[in-house]
């Protein structure tokens, strides 16, 4: 008595099942009803259409694209006749065909592929520094004491030959009352004396200048007078007035300022068009209405990790010394001249991340995407290495609405590869 209930159940799913399964029959034999041919004499794939005379290849539901047809009709998935799909149009896989009031309300404009020749603008911004193939190291030949600095301050300007420091050094006392006794002695085979005592003085530090001093007045020189050996300013001072200085210590540096380095950051993607040699030309904002002229020294072998740049050493004469070392400085590169290219506007191109994509405007209102590959851009401009010919035509406004067109018929067609064999 238990499982009535369970048979009574298991009996009421059965009729449901078999009504629905009844249910799902009727449903698909008026759907066939439906797609039955239209009157007027039976039709199939192959036959040229009444109205436009194209050959007919089959007949499909455009919400459902993937089944073909091969007989006209009512479509068995939507309540809607089957549309046809003519030959001139299965033939040619993603394109498409606009008619002119169509392309008129879209706003297509199309523009012609030309050959030019781009001059890329490259501009970089950087900071000017010293110049440090100019730069001269000043240091003690000898022992000795600082017994007077000229230059007291770090950044001085000095002219050359201009006295920076005065240097007592008793070493060279000793070497000099030698070279002086030799000298007052008479006699032959002296020569080798005096050439030992000079040699002595050399070794002490003193230079030829000092030397030719000390035997011309006849007297001791037991001070040194340190000169600039070049215009610059003092970029580092290494002494101060009455310290002791040891042999090779520095006393001072100078940087010249005419020319100057500018470190500018280039672009990881712009550096092809920089190369030594080229001519630049830098405005400081500092020194405005001024323009400096220089040429790129170097390209330095290391990468920013954190900007993607490298950095250009440019070389730029500063007549007057107006740039100095910390300024920012904008530089704009003259790329080298580059070879004769097609070219179309940047606005052409579409740029799908993996490839670049233009759209082709053919005859009849006929469009067709095509793969192109592309070069520098400047001006306005795309340089078009591969894909078009001089004398086509791309679009230039609505590409983005055709291009997706294309591409929703492409991958129509694609789904639609089994043969139209199947009746509505």
């Amino acid at each position: 008595m238990k499982t009535r209930p369970f048979i009574l159940a298991l009996i009421t799913v059965g009729l449901a099942g078999a009504g629905g399964y009844g249910a799902y029959w009727i449903g698909v034999n008026r759907g066939m009803q439906m797609a039955a041919p239209s009157e007027g004499g039976p039709q199939k794939s192959g036959d040229a259409d009444a109205p436009g005379g194209k050959k007919v290849l089959y007949w499909h539901d455009p919400m459902v694209p993937g089944q073909k047809f091969n007989q006209p009709g009512k479509s068995p998935f939507m309540d809607m006749q089957l549309v046809p799909v003519y030959a001139d149009e299965g033939s040619d896989e993603g394109k498409v065909t606009i008619s002119p009031r169509v392309q008129q309300n879209l706003g297509v404009r199309v523009a012609e592929v030309t050959k030019g020749v781009l001059a890329p603008k490259v501009e970089a911004v950087g900071s000017v520094a010293y110049n440090e193939r100019s730069a001269i190291v000043v240091q003690a030949r000898s022992n000795g004491y600082v017994e007077k600095l000229h230059v007291r301050a770090p950044l001085d300007p000095v002219r050359k030959g201009e006295p920076l420091a005065e240097l007592y050094v008793p070493d060279w006392v000793a070497a000099q009352e030698e070279y002086l006794s030799v000298k007052r002695m008479s006699g032959a085979g002296l020569e080798a004396l005096l050439d030992g005592a000079r040699q002595r003085m050399r070794l002490a530090g003193m230079t030829e200048d000092h030397i030719r001093l000390v035997a011309s007045s006849g007297t001791v020189h037991a001070r040194l007078t340190v000169t600039s050996p070049a215009d610059g300013i003092v970029a580092e001072l290494g002494t101060r007035e009455g310290m002791t200085v040891n042999s090779g210590a520095l006393l001072f540096r100078i940087n010249g300022l005419d020319p100057v380095w500018v470190n500018a950051e280039v672009s990881e993607s712009q550096v092809s068009l920089v190369r030594p040699g080229n001519a630049v030309e830098a405005r400081a904002p500092a020194l405005p209405g001024i323009v400096f002229k220089g040429r790129v020294s170097a390209l330095l072998p290391e990468v920013n990790a954190a900007t993607r740049t490298l950095k250009a050493r440019v070389e730029l004469a500063n007549p007057g010394n107006r740039l100095v070392p910390g300024m920012f400085a904008t530089i704009n590169f003259t790329p080298a001249m580059r070879r004769e290219a097609l070219l179309v506007p940047a606005e052409a191109v579409i740029q799908t991340g993996k490839r670049s994509v233009v759209i082709v405007a053919q005859d009849a209102g006929r469009f067709a995407p095509v793969d192109v590959e592309t070069g520098i851009e400047a001006e306005g401009r795309t340089e078009i290495r591969k894909g078009l010919a001089a004398g086509q035509k791309v679009v230039v406004s609505g590409q983005f609405l055709i291009d997706s067109e294309s591409s929703l018929k492409a991958a129509t067609s694609r789904m639609g590869d089994a043969p139209a064999g199947s009746k509505p």
